[in-house]
Formats: structure tokens, sequence, C-alpha cells
């Protein structure tokens, strides 16, 4: 009887292999391997045009001209670093809080023409990345859209801008309003310098450029978070609402009282997809932006193209892309940690 079983077994492990062996070939030789290839070539000065064997094993020099030693290399980065993490705090909070909003709208029960609605909203995020962001390059021009209806809402007092070709910080554009800018700033903020990046450039917020792209990116994005939201909320039983309705809850406890808490690990699902995504835009600036004006649009992952395919700095880019993932991974790890404790239970 006992061989019965481990015969049983045996052939149970014998499928279960064999079912996942085309998974596990097809992870590794599209993760794994890359990944460990990503990490030897960051730790070489391959240029990405000869043959890899030809490259020279250089340790961790260029982490070190990223990350410690002054110079462009450790600017561009930190740059970079700057300009990235502005475009995750401007865009995860807006395309979260848009779509859970969308998606409670729409799961109304009294909503007429859903359908038409949830289409409408996802469409931008099934249209291509590189056709919406030509299209917003002439809204965004001094005459374009944007600029005329800002122009008609404020009844002329708005000045147009050309969004694309502005450097200027949102930060340092309010503290101008009170006669703060880089010529009366105090020393520190102009002299003293953090990653090679001026604590002035710090505090610089992001630029009209990179805003213009945040909203784009806002824009198309909380099409697929609106629908992750929508199947959550639709999991939700009804009869916790009919309860919370007769001990006279109205709708705003409810949804702060029951829908929140119940959307819970879609929330930290939702917003890790926007750590991951924000972190790693790159299509639309390169689109619109090539990095410019003034690498006010620079980010960690146009940088990574750019010493890898433009400067011919494989190894380079791929220690920037190492550093990125890093970054990503500890990221996700502190916001699980935030709000992802209730969701495991």
């Amino acid at each position: 009887m006992t061989t019965g079983i481990r015969g049983e077994d045996r052939q149970n492990a014998i499928a279960g292999w064999l079912f996942m062996t085309p998974t596990v070939l097809i992870f590794s030789v599209f993760i794994i391997i890359p990944i460990i290839a990503a990490v030897y070539f960051s730790l070489t000065d391959w240029n990405g045009i000869s043959r890899p064997a030809e490259a020279n094993f250089i340790g961790l020099n260029n982490y070190k001209a990223i990350l410690t030693e002054s110079g462009i290399r450790q600017t561009d980065f930190f740059t970079a670093l700057k300009n990235t993490t502005y475009f995750a705090l401007g865009v995860v909070p807006m395309q979260t809080i848009i779509s859970l909003l969308l998606a409670v709208v729409v799961n109304q029960s009294l909503l007429r023409f859903k359908g038409f609605f949830r289409t409408t909203y996802y469409f931008p995020s099934i249209t291509s990345s590189v056709a919406i962001s030509l299209m917003f390059l002439f809204f965004y021009q001094k005459s374009g859209l944007v600029n005329q209806v800002l122009g008609s809402l404020t009844f002329g007092a708005w000045q147009p801008i050309a969004w694309m070709a502005d450097p200027r910080g949102l930060i340092h554009i309010v503290l101008s309003w009170f006669g703060l800018t880089i010529q009366t700033a105090p020393d520190f903020l102009t002299q003293s310098k953090l990653g090679g990046v001026t604590l002035w450039s710090w505090i610089s917020g992001p630029s009209v450029a990179l805003t213009g792209i945040m909203i784009m990116n806002t824009w198309t994005t909380i099409g697929t978070m609106m629908i992750i939201f929508l199947a959550a909320l639709q999991d939700v039983p009804g009869f916790v609402y009919e309860a919370a309705q007769i001990d006279g809850a109205n709708a705003w406890t409810q949804f702060r009282k029951i829908t929140l808490p119940l959307l819970r690990p879609t929330l930290f699902f939702v917003i890790t997809l926007g750590l991951i995504g924000t972190y790693q835009v790159f299509d639309q600036v390169y689109v619109m932006s090539s990095g410019g004006p003034a690498k006010t649009t620079l980010t960690i992952a146009y940088l990574v193209y750019r010493n890898g395919f433009n400067n011919s700095q494989m190894g380079l880019g791929a220690a920037i892309a190492i550093v990125l993932f890093i970054i990503i991974f500890t990221l996700t790890l502190i916001q699980r940690r935030i709000t992802g404790s209730e969701a495991d239970n």
C-alpha cells in the first residue's frame, strides 16, 4: 500500500515537472539568463558593438562612475534619478486616485451606458504609446490645444508656453513668486551638491516639460488601473453595503469604512504596478523630449538606452539598469511593508 502511494506521488511529481518544464525553460531563457548577462556586462567595458568576449573585466568601475566618482556620469545618473522620482511621485498617486474614482463611478448600478464609459476610459490604454505621444506633442505646442483651453478657462490671463521646451521646475516657479530664484537663493542651496547635483536643482520639482509627460502618462494608464479596481469592486459582497445602509452609514462612510479596506490588496497591486511603470518610463520620453530640455526629462531608463546604444557604453548602461532594478525592488519592499501587511492576511 505504502509502495503504491509513493509510486502515485512519484507519477504526480513527474507530471508536475513535465507541465512546469516549458514555463521554466521560457523563464530561464528570457528572464534568468538576461539578468545574469546584464550583471556580467555591468562589470565590463563592453561597448555593445564588438564581440562580448573582447570586453575587459573592470570590476565595479561602472558602479563607481555613476554612484561615487564626481563627473558627468554621476551628475547624469542622479539627475535622471531626481527626474524619475518626481515622475513617480506625481504619476502614481494621480493615476491611483483617478482610476479608483472612475471604477467606483462606472460600478454604480444606476449608471446608464456603463459599457460605453468603460470602453472610453480604457481606450487610451490600448492605443499606441508613440501615437499618443505624437498627438500630445501637437497639444503642447505654444499655439496648441492645451494653451488654448487654459487661455479660455482663465479669460485670456494664461500666457501660452511651449510645454516641451520649458525646463523650469514647478517648485522653482512657485518659489520665484516669493522672490526666491537662483540669483537670490542662499549659497548652501546653489553651492552644495548631492550626487553631483546642487541642492537647488534637487528641489526644482518636475519641469514643465516633465509635467506634460506626467499628465499624458496618467491619462494613458488610468484605464488599465480602472479595470483592475473595477474587478475588485465587483468582488465586494453586496450584503456588506446593505448591512451598512441599515445601520445608517452614508455613501462616504461606506466608501471609507468598507470599500477602501476591502480594496487594500488591490491598492497594493496597483501602486506596485505604477511604481514599476513610472521608474521604467522610456518610450514617451524618447518620442517627446529625448531627455531635454536641459536634461529635465532625462529618466533612468532613457539614460540606460542613451549609454548603451548612443554612447556605445553597454557596460555602463547595464550597471545603471542593475541599479534601477535594485531601486525598484527596494521601493516595492518598502511599499509592501507599508500597505501590504493586511493584504497577506
